[in-house]
């Protein structure tokens, strides 16, 4: 299993804004239901209004590669350019 934990570092006050638009476009949802998904969940950060963790698990590298090359995930990038200002990612091997 692969765990990322992707920390979004968005622009001021930015963070709701970008988790709705991640929403109502169904990009959470669609990776969810993407073959190989464990959990692809999002949690604010109680002490930083302005960053946003994801936490996705997935059953290994492979689906993961899939993954990279999906249009939610492209999508997801083009989000990003209005919303965040850097992003880190955390990835763990189990």
């Amino acid at each position: 299993m692969i765990v990322l934990n992707v920390t979004y570092k968005c622009k001021p006050e930015m963070r709701e804004e970008f988790l709705e638009t991640i929403m109502s476009e169904g990009i959470d949802d669609a990776c969810r239901a993407e073959d190989g998904n464990i959990k692809y969940d999002y949690y604010f950060h109680t002490d930083n209004s302005d960053e946003l963790l994801l936490v996705e698990k997935w059953k290994d590298a492979d689906v993961l590669e899939k993954h990279s090359k999906q249009p939610h995930f492209a999508r997801l990038a083009e989000i990003k350019k209005d919303y965040v200002n850097d992003t880190i990612i955390e990835k763990f091997i189990l």
